[in-house]
C-alpha cells in the first residue's frame, strides 16, 4: 500500500488523464477514484490501461455491484466510507484489498470478524482525529488505519508518525499535484 492515497473526483476521462499525469509527476503513483461521478469506472479503466505504473483503486464503493464494476475496470483496491459486508465478500473472493470506513469499536470488531485489519478512519476530523486513532489502537493492536477527511499537508506527517497509520488519504494531493504542474 502506498503511503499517500489521493482521493480523485473527476467529471470526465480527460480530466482523469490530467490528474493521473500530475500525480505521477509529483511522485505519487496511487489514486483512489471515487464512485461519486458517472465516469468513475471509465477513469479507473483509463488509469489501469494508460498508467500501469499507478496503483489505482475505487473509493466511495457502497455496494457489491459497484465493487464488481470497479474490479472489472482494473481497480487494485476498494475503499468505502463505511463497512459493507457484501463489498467485503466480493473483495475476498476476488483477492482485492478492501479498506472499509470504521470509526467505532463495533465497526472495527465487525471488520476483524471479516478478516480485515486495515480500516479507513473517516472523517478523521469529525471522529476525533489522531487522538481517537491512538485510543482505538489500544484494544485493537492488530488494526492499522488510513485516516481521511481533515488530513492535509499541515498535519499528515503527524498522522504518519504514529505506527498504526499505514497511509493518509485526501483530495489535497490532487490539488497540490495539479498546481505544481501548472507552475
Amino acid at each position: 500500500m502506498q503511503k499517500y492515497i489521493p482521493v480523485v473526483v473527476v467529471k470526465d476521462v480527460d480530466e482523469a488523464r490530467k490528474v493521473f499525469t500530475a500525480l505521477l509527476k509529483d511522485g505519487i503513483p496511487c489514486a483512489e477514484v471515487t464512485f461519486r461521478t458517472a465516469c468513475a469506472e471509465d477513469a479507473i479503466r483509463l488509469c489501469a490501461s494508460e498508467f500501469p505504473q499507478m496503483e489505482v483503486g475505487a473509493g466511495t464503493v457502497i455496494n457489491a455491484e459497484q465493487c464488481k464494476r470497479a474490479i472489472a475496470a482494473g481497480a487494485k483496491f476498494i475503499v468505502s466510507p463505511g463497512l459493507s459486508v457484501e463489498v467485503a465478500k466480493v473483495c475476498k473472493k476476488k483477492n482485492i484489498p478492501y479498506i472499509p470506513g470504521c470509526v467505532t469499536p463495533t465497526e472495527i470488531m465487525q471488520a476483524i470478524s471479516l478478516g480485515i485489519t486495515t480500516v479507513k478512519f473517516f472523517p478523521a476530523n469529525v471522529y476525533g482525529g489522531l487522538s481517537a486513532i491512538k485510543a482505538l489502537s489500544a484494544p485493537f493492536p492488530q488494526v492499522t488505519f488510513v485516516p481521511t477527511g481533515g488530513v492535509d499537508e499541515n498535519n499528515m506527517e503527524e498522522f504518519l508518525a504514529f505506527p498504526k497509520i499505514v497511509a493518509v488519504g485526501g483530495s489535497f494531493f490532487v490539488k497540490n499535484a495539479l498546481k505544481k504542474m501548472e507552475d
